[in-house]
């Protein structure tokens, strides 16, 4: 498997992320966002939490128009695989590759703790190391991480089984407890919490890994 973490003004979770690839086995190459395209043979971009550009404007409205993210729509659109965590799942809204937005959590206060998620499908490559079900607990760490969307993308995720993950307790006010959800090819997942920061047991947590593993195990069986 051969991945790509962007790496934004701001973005400060592009280690942990490279690290949780490369315990799976991944080869990871660390993109600067002012590169126009991105390393051949790329099976997977990573787009990491963090503060991109400072989220001035909306959360990840800048990034979603830097130079790499018309490379990151085209790799989507030919059949790549992407991922987006937190910061990630924002930019990926802007860019259009996944529906709905990222608003100010319903408390209006920064939210930084471990969260229990219910794993909702394991028909994704980003899933299937899980069972449909279980109880995952991901740390999550953002200020505007309320998922929304019109009631008629709502039902089409649910009727679609693109809710990857769900909040066991919603932290933030996301429309139907949406932690995470995927695009309609299922080969772009984007979520608010954190699983990069729990792949080893160092970390307080290994739930994170079989996201990561199970992902490397399908790419390369592809």
């Amino acid at each position: 498997m051969k991945a790509a973490v962007i790496v934004f003004p701001g973005s400060n979770c592009d280690r942990d992320l490279k690290v949780a690839f490369e315990r799976a086995g991944a080869e990871v190459t660390m993109v600067w966002h002012k590169d126009a395209g991105l390393p051949g043979g790329v099976d997977i971009v990573g787009i990491p939490g963090g503060f991109s550009f400072g989220d001035y404007l909306r959360c990840g409205a800048i990034a979603a128009n830097s130079p790499v993210s018309r490379a990151i729509r085209a790799h989507a659109q030919r059949g790549g695989y992407v991922i987006g965590i937190c910061n990630g799942f924002q930019v990926l809204t802007e860019t259009g590759l996944l529906p709905g937005a990222l608003m100010r959590n319903l408390g209006l206060k920064f939210i930084c703790k471990p969260i229990d998620l219910t794993v909702e499908t394991s028909n994704s490559p980003f899933t299937s190391g899980y069972n449909a079900g279980a109880t995952v607990s991901f740390p999550v760490a953002h200020h505007d991480g309320n998922y929304q969307a019109s009631p008629e993308v709502l039902a089409e995720l649910d009727a679609e089984d693109r809710v990857a993950y769900r909040y066991v307790d919603n932290p933030n006010g996301s429309a139907g407890d949406i932690a995470g959800i995927l695009s309609a090819n299922r080969r772009v997942l984007g979520l608010m919490p954190h699983p990069e920061r729990v792949v080893e047991a160092a970390h307080g947590g290994t739930d994170g890994a079989p996201l990561f593993v199970g992902l490397s195990q399908v790419l390369e069986n592809a």
